[in-house]
């Protein structure tokens, strides 16, 4: 007897209900699969083992099926004895030799290209915004928004409140605006300079390959501007808009108009009032109602000049029962000065709808004697709107020699979900100060917290956690978990949860 068998949205340990929403209908879903219900064969569910499916059948009726233990079962099946584990004394030598390599690993990415860019004079001022709003030939509404920003930035200080130790940041020796130099609309990647391309073929990421690659959309990001959008045409078919935020401001000004700054508000933190006066470019996103994107999708930044702070702006949207995940994924060249990255991530996900980020940051951390290196002070909030919408962050932390961030979600609606993992390595003076922000206002809404933070060397690691249950969320529910590991007698780490919890009355 077969099933027809679709994958939810929902991955948690409990089982779901057996009554399924109207919402989750195999319309919503683009991978549906035929497989046999006693051992569950030709079910292609490696990509997302932690989901539950539900298994519909006229004589079975309708009933949750775990993911991982179709494919257990699917295993079992095809070799009846398994593999013995591995001892536990085995396994953790294992992991310390992982884990001394990752802490001694050289960073290989500090290199510097050379190509031709254009530059705009170093210093912050009005003139500063306004030219970097012309340069990008941007609308009326969208300088106000600068303009609007800047003054509001102008009237705050630089906050000093987070276990980083660092000098103040020159706000006045930076350049807000370095791209290579201006061509016409690029056509295809065989247009692209061909040193912006080495450049990405030797991070990894070859850009001419991405073209003929069907499961990933890359946006390419180089200092102050998108060079390149692979798969955008294929996205499109489904509906799916995937560009640099730049050209979402000229082509769609309607959507980044409505939600450009309604999660954070450009008044929202010193360094997210900067951003939002100063940002450059960055990645757009928006998925249509009742559309799962075909194709993860990907932002890759990169810092090239040596005097330039990287301001990106990353907005993407969520609508009616839609799924989209994404990775992000950075790295710079190994000057022997300090850079700032300030960027701002705003996530809305409307009724049902789910947004995975995952973030690799892997910015150059200095030398070994805590000289140099990326001050990574960044904003990440998403918004669940809509009833029944989830928001997952996870992020692996490397890099940087400051990194300062708190990736967090407003569960506005009911039965809405918010996760964040994290896993925060630190090395030589290294300082983290990292954490989440859940803030339930929904009734039943839940969130999953879990971070790991490991600190070597002279290096501070820092785990920030806030959980505020409104009185509007009845039944709310929270898991969190933070666990520090230090390496040597010299590395520091700190945890600071804190949790808030209004009645009703």
């Amino acid at each position: 007897m077969s099933a027809l068998v679709f994958c939810t949205s929902l991955d948690k340990t409990a089982a779901p209900s057996a009554d399924l929403p109207e919402t989750f209908g195999t319309g919503m879903w683009e991978h549906p699969c035929i497989v046999d219900t006693k051992v569950g064969r030709r079910i292609d569910v490696e990509r997302a083992p932690n989901h539950w499916l539900y298994a519909v059948s006229s004589e079975m009726g309708m009933h949750p099926l775990s993911a991982s233990a179709l494919l257990t079962r699917n295993k079992d099946d095809q070799n009846q004895t398994s593999p013995q584990k591995p001892s536990l004394s085995s396994r953790a030598g294992t992991e310390s030799e992982t884990l001394q390599k990752l802490l001694k690993r050289e960073y290989k990415y500090g290199f510097v290209s050379d190509f031709e860019s254009f530059s705009i004079p170093k210093g912050l001022s009005e003139a500063t915004v306004r030219r970097i709003s012309e340069l990008k030939a941007e609308p009326e509404w969208m300088l106000e928004f600068r303009l609007a920003a800047y003054r509001r930035f102008l009237t705050m200080v630089q906050p000093t409140w987070s276990d980083n130790v660092y000098e103040s940041v020159d706000l006045q020796s930076i350049c807000y605006y370095s791209a290579p130099k201006p061509k016409p609309k690029l056509n295809s990647l065989d247009e692209v300079d061909p040193e912006l391309l080495n450049t990405f073929d030797r991070l990894g990421i070859p850009l001419s390959e991405q073209k003929r690659l069907a499961n990933v959309a890359v946006d390419a990001v180089i200092d102050s501007t998108s060079i390149a959008t692979t798969h955008w045409k294929e996205l499109m078919k489904k509906g799916v808009i995937f560009c640099s935020i730049s050209e979402a401001i000229r082509e769609y000004p309607d959507l980044v108009k409505r939600y450009l700054g309604s999660v954070v508000p450009p008044g929202d933190n010193y360094y997210a009032a900067l951003n939002s006066a100063v940002f450059s470019d960055g990645s757009f996103c928006y998925v249509p109602k009742d559309t799962v994107c075909p194709m993860e999708i990907s932002t890759y930044f990169r810092i090239n000049d040596k005097e330039t702070g990287q301001f990106e702006r990353t907005l993407i949207v969520a609508d009616e029962r839609s799924m989209v995940s994404y990775l992000e994924g950075c790295t710079a060249p190994a000057y022997d000065s300090n850079q700032l990255h300030a960027a701002v991530v705003e996530l809305l996900c409307e009724e049902w709808a789910e947004i995975k980020y995952s973030t690799v940051q892997n910015w150059y951390s200095g030398d070994e004697e805590g000289k140099e290196g990326i001050y990574n002070f960044v904003t990440k909030r998403g918004q669940c709107k809509g009833q029944g919408s989830k928001i997952s962050w996870t992020q692996v932390e490397t890099g940087s020699a400051i990194t300062w961030k708190y990736p967090s979600v407003e569960l506005l609606g009911d039965d809405t979900v918010g996760e964040f993992y994290s896993v925060a390595v630190t090395k030589d003076y290294q300082q983290a100060d990292t954490g989440t922000k859940m803030i339930h206002k929904g009734k039943n809404s839940q969130s999953w917290i879990i971070s790991k933070g490991i600190s070597a060397g002279k290096s501070r690691n820092c785990y920030r956690g806030l959980v505020q249950i409104n009185g509007s969320a009845q039944n709310a529910y929270n898991s969190s978990q933070c666990d520090s590991l230090l390496i040597g007698d010299k590395a520091a780490a700190n945890t600071y949860p804190t949790i808030q919890v209004t009645a009703l009355i």
